[in-house]
């Protein structure tokens, strides 16, 4: 008898996330304490908003950006260690560059250096929902190879 009065209890919060119209994806970014209280900032995931953040240029600016300010950290040169270091930052309304963190890592020089690149990063166009800028999280992978 108890499992046939829980039984629609499971179902309903199932049932609601089928109804419901499907809107942008969003996530909370950790933007760090204050007061004891941690922070959250909610972003737009990248593929989810019509018009997505554009660097300065586009994607090939981009990346020649990252070539031409990346210093491949010495030490990590001499002793081979390469990979690919990638991040997530959030492109702000006003198109500014914040909340950097390393997603997948390779070694802390390299994994330092990416940080440094991103923090030099001039302001993108900001992404659009509805013609209004909201904030988007980007994932974006920086390369070290000898």
């Amino acid at each position: 008898m108890a499992r046939l009065l829980l039984t629609p209890l499971f179902l309903f919060p199932c049932l609601m996330a089928v109804v419901q119209p499907a809107t942008a994806q969003t996530c909370r970014i950790n933007c760090g304490r204050s007061n004891g209280q941690t922070i959250y900032k909610e972003v737009y995931e990248y593929d989810f908003v019509s018009e997505k953040p554009v660097f300065p240029g586009g994607n090939s600016k981009l990346v020649g950006f990252i070539n031409e300010t990346r210093k491949y950290p010495a030490e990590a040169y001499k002793k081979g260690i390469q990979g690919r270091v990638t991040c997530s930052f959030v492109i702000n309304t006003d198109g500014s560059v914040s909340n950097i963190k390393i997603l997948k890592g390779v070694e802390s020089s390299l994994n330092q250096e990416a940080l440094r690149i991103f923090a030099a990063m001039p302001s993108w166009t900001p992404g659009k929902i509805n013609g209004q800028p909201v904030p988007v999280r980007v994932i974006w992978p920086v390369p070290f190879r000898r």
